[in-house]
C-alpha cells in the first residue's frame, strides 16, 4: 500500500489525478545522435574536406588552406564566413593554436563570431597570462570565463555554444543576446548577456541587425586551425 505524502493526499481528496498534469503532444521530433557524429538535425558547416560552405572576407571563395582534415587559417587572406546564416543556434567548433613563444594577445589569437558579431575568444590560454575578458573562451571584452579549461598548444579543443540572438522591434531593442559555453565540455559561460556586438575599444551597444547572419572564423594573422564544424538552429 502507498503511503500519501500530505500534499498529495490534498490532490487526491479535490479530486485530482495523475493524468490531469500529463501533456502527450506536440511529440518533440526524434534526432539521431550518433557518438563522435553530428546530430541528424544539424548543418555540417566543415567537413574536413572542402571550403565550399565558406566565402572569404571580400565575398569570393575562402582562401583558407585543408589538409588532414582541418582548416587552417591562412594569415592575412582575412576572415571567413558560413555560407549559411544563423540566429538562435547550437554550435560546436573544435580548434586547435600552435606552439608559440610570444605572450598575451599574440598567442595565436583568432575568434568565432555568432551572428558574425559576437565573439568567442580563440587564444593559447594554456599557463598563459593576458587580460581575463580577453582569454580563451571569454566573451570578448564583456565577460572573463567562469575557468579556464584550456588545454596545451597543439591540443585539439572544442567549444559548444548555445547563441540566443538578440531581438529588436524596429530600432528598439526588446531582447539582447545570451551565450552559454562549454570549453572541453566544462561550463565557462553561463547564459551570459551580451551589452552588444563585440568591440575592442570603447563600450558596445546594439544597432538592430537581421535576424539571421553568417558565422565568422577571424583570422587574426596565427595559424590557427579548425575541424569538425556544425551547427543547429533552435526553434
Amino acid at each position: 500500500m502507498m503511503l500519501l505524502t500530505a500534499p498529495l493526499l490534498m490532490l487526491v481528496q479535490a479530486g485530482m489525478k495523475p493524468e490531469d498534469t500529463e501533456r502527450w503532444s506536440p511529440v518533440p521530433p526524434a534526432v539521431e545522435a550518433p557518438e563522435g557524429r553530428p546530430p541528424s538535425d544539424a548543418v555540417v558547416l566543415f567537413d574536413g574536406r572542402s571550403l565550399a560552405g565558406w566565402v572569404g572576407a571580400d565575398g569570393g571563395p575562402a582562401k583558407w588552406t585543408v589538409q588532414n582534415g582541418a582548416m587552417r587559417v591562412t594569415p592575412k587572406t582575412g576572415d571567413i564566413a558560413s555560407r549559411e546564416r544563423f540566429g538562435d543556434v547550437q554550435l560546436h567548433v573544435e580548434w586547435r593554436t600552435p606552439t608559440s613563444d610570444k605572450e598575451g594577445q599574440a598567442r595565436s589569437n583568432s575568434g568565432v563570431f555568432l551572428m558574425g558579431l559576437y565573439e568567442v575568444q580563440v587564444l593559447d590560454s594554456y599557463r598563459a597570462k593576458t587580460y581575463v575578458n580577453g582569454q580563451a573562451a571569454s566573451l570578448y571584452k564583456q565577460h572573463a570565463p567562469l575557468v579556464n579549461a584550456s588545454r596545451p598548444p597543439g591540443s585539439w579543443q572544442s567549444y559548444d555554444i548555445v547563441f540566443r540572438a538578440p531581438r529588436f522591434d524596429g530600432d528598439r531593442l526588446v531582447r539582447p543576446a545570451r551565450v552559454t559555453v562549454f570549453h572541453n565540455g566544462v561550463l565557462v559561460q553561463h547564459d551570459a548577456e551580451l551589452a552588444g556586438p563585440t568591440v575592442y575599444i570603447g563600450k558596445p551597444e546594439y544597432k538592430p541587425h537581421a535576424a539571421a547572419l553568417p558565422i565568422t572564423l577571424q583570422d587574426h594573422g596565427d595559424l590557427i586551425e579548425y575541424r569538425n564544424i556544425w551547427a543547429r538552429r533552435l526553434r
